[in-house]
């Protein structure tokens, strides 16, 4: 076990999940300031006392100290602005605490300090302020201890990034985010909002009469911006019978005006949901951009994980795409699934270059808190943080070969290897929503169960979020709530977006 005692100001979201990220395996308790905790045996005990700028980090056992550093920041001192202070001091104790685990365990992350999903909004930010690229770089490897080769890669992130963003008038726009939360079944690593078709099946219609209640509404909001990007995801939205997507699509061009965006994608997610005829119907809406997602090309990793289909359904619904006209697909596939090794990755990448998509999504997992895979974690061999950066390294390569450059990335908790998602893209063919929902750029007005809004308002840079409800049964019975809160919102604040 790893105890964590905090004394002085919270610094618990930042020494925490550094913490964990050296110590994955192990229990990370935290203990408050005044609390009288002894060091339980056959633990370590890390300290971080905070005073005003005056830091320390002490790491012990019940035999011994095995880690001291104190240091004031004067640079804090110098700083009147509170914020700027609070980020210096916090970045200041981040390193320390980073060198403390490192001494401890002789290991390195390759992101540093940085624990956020958005490692790449502080760089956009620099070059959006003309700073350059060298000195971004210089900041990234001393500020953050971030590794060199993660420094490249989210400053070639960023920059691309920069470069869409320079061709969109993105703050006189917003998006539209449609949730279809039915999946053909639940995959060992998801926990996302989502219901199996088998047990939800006699919902769906519903769900749909709600959705397009939304729907409507949102065609009355923002009237002063213009329609950037139109999202529909899930869930796997193709779970939807023909019927039924037809229904959606031509409720979205009655109400959403499609044709006016710059890009319309759809999920298309699970082969096994995928028919000819829902990719007629996709194409004749004006689709742009779709996803077939493999998320590996093993089968036997596929029946592991809850995936009800072949290898030769991922194939053949590739093939489908393509005979009727899709001519903008991403694939996604999973670095570290149970199982799999550096070999089983490459042999996936292999098949993924025979169907030649436009872009190429590289997830790492990540074990969720709900998802079935973290709570039998235990019944499951999932790689090591040396194999899977190994995977990442792989995949980075073999995009690199094929033409695809990196163009967004994120980041979540518990990823194997500490590592990251990344977007590679041939050019011309990037996922502009992706940009915009994770450097928060834009407005996402956000429709359909679990589904949440973010408006930006950037000249008071801020951002505020507008919740609907998770479950099914809630969001049927409560859809002109879910209205009426995004209603109520935009009364006081539309003026300012």
């Amino acid at each position: 076990m790893i105890q964590i005692k905090l004394n002085g100001d919270d610094y618990e979201n930042d020494v925490y999940p550094l913490v964990k990220a050296f110590y994955p395996e192990e229990e990370v308790k935290v203990i408050r300031q005044n609390t009288d905790n002894a060091i339980i045996k056959e633990s370590v005990t890390i300290t971080v006392d905070t005073v005003d700028s005056s830091l320390c980090v002490l790491a012990e056992t019940e035999e011994r100290q095995l880690y001291k550093e104190e240091v004031r920041v004067k640079e804090a001192e110098e700083e009147r602005d509170i914020l700027a202070r609070k980020k210096i001091i916090r970045n200041h104790l981040k390193r320390m605490v980073y060198r403390c685990l490192n001494s401890l365990t002789g290991k390195e992350l390759p992101w540093g300090t940085l624990t956020g999903i958005r490692p790449t909004k502080i760089l956009l930010e620099k070059l959006e302020a003309g700073e350059a690229k060298e000195d971004i770089y210089r900041y990234m490897t001393e500020e953050y201890y971030c590794s060199e080769k993660k420094a490249e890669l989210s400053l070639t992130v960023a920059g691309r990034e920069n470069e869409l963003l320079k061709d969109m008038d993105y703050q006189n726009g917003y998006s539209i985010y449609i949730g279809i939360p039915f999946c053909p079944s639940t995959c060992l690593y998801c926990s996302f909002t989502s219901f199996s078709i088998e047990k939800y099946g006699k919902l769906v219609e519903g769900y749909l009469d709600a959705l397009m209640k939304e729907i409507q509404y949102a065609s009355t909001v923002l009237k002063n911006k213009k329609l950037t990007s139109l999202y529909i995801g899930g869930g796997t939205p193709t779970t939807l019978s023909e019927g039924q997507l037809n229904r959606l699509l031509s409720c979205i061009d009655d109400y959403l005006n499609p044709s006016a965006a710059m890009e319309y994608t759809v999920e298309a997610g699970r082969p096994d949901s995928i028919t000819e005829e829902k990719l007629k119907l996709l194409k004749a809406h004006g689709v742009g951009r779709i996803s077939i997602n493999p998320q590996t090309m093993r089968q036997r990793t596929l029946d592991l994980i809850g995936r009800r289909h072949t290898v030769r359904q991922i194939e053949e619904a590739f093939a489908l795409a393509r005979k009727t006209g899709h001519d903008n697909i991403n694939m996604d596939i999973i670095i570290g699934l149970p199982g799999e090794r550096k070999e089983d990755v490459e042999y996936t990448l292999e098949e993924i270059r025979k169907l030649n998509p436009e872009s190429l999504t590289v997830h790492t997992l990540a074990l969720k808190r709900a998802s079935r895979l973290n709570v039998k974690k235990e019944e499951y061999e999932t790689a090591d943080f040396a194999e899977a950066s190994k995977m990442a390294w792989l995949a980075a390569d073999f995009a690199q070969k094929e033409g695809y450059r990196p163009y967004y990335l994120y980041r979540q908790k518990n990823m194997a290897g500490n590592l990251e998602n990344t977007g590679y893209a041939r050019m011309g063919k990037e996922g502009l929503y992706n940009i915009l929902i994770m450097e928060e750029k834009q407005t996402i007005v956000a429709l359909g169960a679990g589904a949440q809004s973010k408006f930006v308002f950037h000249d008071q840079n801020r951002i505020e979020r507008v919740e609907n409800v998770k479950s099914l049964k809630d969001y049927l019975e409560r859809v002109d709530e879910m209205i009426e809160r995004k209603k109520s919102f935009l009364a006081e604040n539309e003026h300012l977006l």
